[in-house]
């Protein structure tokens, strides 16, 4: 209650700010991935992002985030970060305040949306969906400038794919480095001229979001449709593809062979 009075209202009385069908796509998450935890992203990160129908700079307000963990699915955060092996009130008190009030790449929910929104490719959620099945993608990626970029989302995203399906040994510490030696050579490189992409469509986005007073609930058994306000020029995706690749290829991986005492 102390929670829900320091809260502050939001004014529009849209259809899409309505907490319910949350605090379902939620219950259905927990349920469905009772036994894997970590791969409730991947299923839930696309449907809270057609669910949440907003735009970023909307989606920017940590309070809007903040009252999800606190007040409409505090249970979720327990649930997804409590330690593996552990329960109680030990494992509860060791879930780090970040997940509830914490930046957009860490906190529970800012988290997946932001995910969602950053590797979908216009109205497809399959990317995303691909991003979040590894820990390491969204762990990492999610603090990289360089994704606002569309073609260097999807051409990480790409990178992935390919070391798994290849069976390359140690994918998170693969995917991290792949991380660093993107985001380093971003320092120097500019993935917007190398590989350039048309700007989004904000009219079609605004149209979708539009759209949620009427909308039906997300599919739970299949993949929703995002806004159609544009995918990523397959050129420039194939360009930086191929040079991430050979990121992959050369980039050092973390050695964790302990020093002999």
């Amino acid at each position: 209650m102390a929670i829900l009075r320091a809260s502050t209202t939001i004014e529009d009385d849209a259809v899409r700010w309505i907490a319910a069908p949350v605090r379902e796509i939620v219950e259905e998450a927990m349920c469905r991935f009772d036994t894997n935890r970590t791969g409730a992203d991947a299923w839930l990160a696309p449907r809270l992002h057609a669910t949440l129908r907003m735009t970023r700079a909307e989606a920017a307000r940590p309070g809007l985030w903040n009252f999800l963990a606190l007040c409409v699915a505090p249970d979720y955060v327990l649930w997804r970060h409590m330690p593996s092996g552990r329960s109680g009130d030990t494992a509860r008190r060791a879930v780090s305040s970040p997940r509830f009030v914490g930046p957009h790449h860490s906190q529970a929910f800012a988290r997946l949306w932001w995910a969602a929104e950053m590797f979908r490719d216009g109205s497809d959620y399959g990317p995303a969906e691909t991003a979040c099945l590894n820990q390491d993608m969204i762990n990492t990626a999610l603090r990289l400038d360089a994704i606002d970029h569309r073609p260097t989302a999807l051409a990480l995203v790409r990178v992935l794919e390919g070391l798994a399906d290849a069976g390359a040994t140690r994918l998170g510490d693969r995917v991290n480095a792949l991380c660093t030696a993107v985001n380093t050579a971003g320092s120097t490189l500019m993935y917007e001229v190398i590989a350039p992409d048309e700007a989004p469509d904000h009219a079609a986005l605004a149209e979708w979001i539009d759209d949620a007073e009427s909308a039906p609930a997300v599919p739970w058994n299949r993949l929703p449709q995002g806004p159609q306000d544009g995918t990523a020029r397959r050129s420039s995706c194939q360009v930086l593809s191929q040079m991430f690749e050979q990121f992959a290829a050369d980039a050092p991986l973390r050695d964790r062979v302990r020093p002999a005492e």
